[in-house]
């Protein structure tokens, strides 16, 4: 039996409030199906971050994409809004906004995204899609923002 809308929406949440709340990388990848295709893809260039653009894939490839986030990013003030789940689909699209900064260089952006997030029927996320802006990554991680 498919997840139904609610539940869709509680495990939505629960990812979203691990990230938000910067908990540790276990508790954020125990959201994650430990199916070898489950995926994380961020939409942009490569060339402009090295989490971008390139698919992270299976358990190895999603430790991978938060470690690089944790190596170039922090966040602060990350909250979520404007849920919307298909149960049929079994996506939930979601917007964020936060406060960035690039380690390396301490530049800091406010940011508004969004993920579109796709489930298994056990309510564990297969892939996690994100788009954000990716040039104020850039220029805060060449110091012209």
């Amino acid at each position: 039996m498919s997840p139904s809308k609610a539940s869709l929406l509680s495990a939505t949440t629960s990812f979203c409030h691990s990230l938000s709340a910067q908990s540790p990388p276990s508790t954020i990848l125990s959201h994650f199906s430990s199916s070898p295709d489950t995926l994380i893809y961020e939409h942009g260039l490569p060339q402009l971050a090295p989490f971008l653009g390139r698919e992270f894939k299976g358990p190895s490839g999603l430790k991978e994409y938060f470690h690089l986030l944790s190596k170039h990013l922090a966040y602060k003030d990350m909250h979520f809004s404007n849920y919307f789940a298909d149960p049929e689909a079994l996506k939930v699209s979601v917007r964020g906004e936060a406060t960035f900064t690039w380690l390396s260089t301490n530049q800091s952006w406010d940011e508004v995204f969004t993920y579109v997030l796709e489930f298994d029927n056990d309510n564990k996320l297969t892939k996690y899609e994100i788009w954000a802006d990716s040039g104020a990554a850039y220029l805060a991680s060449q110091g012209l923002l």
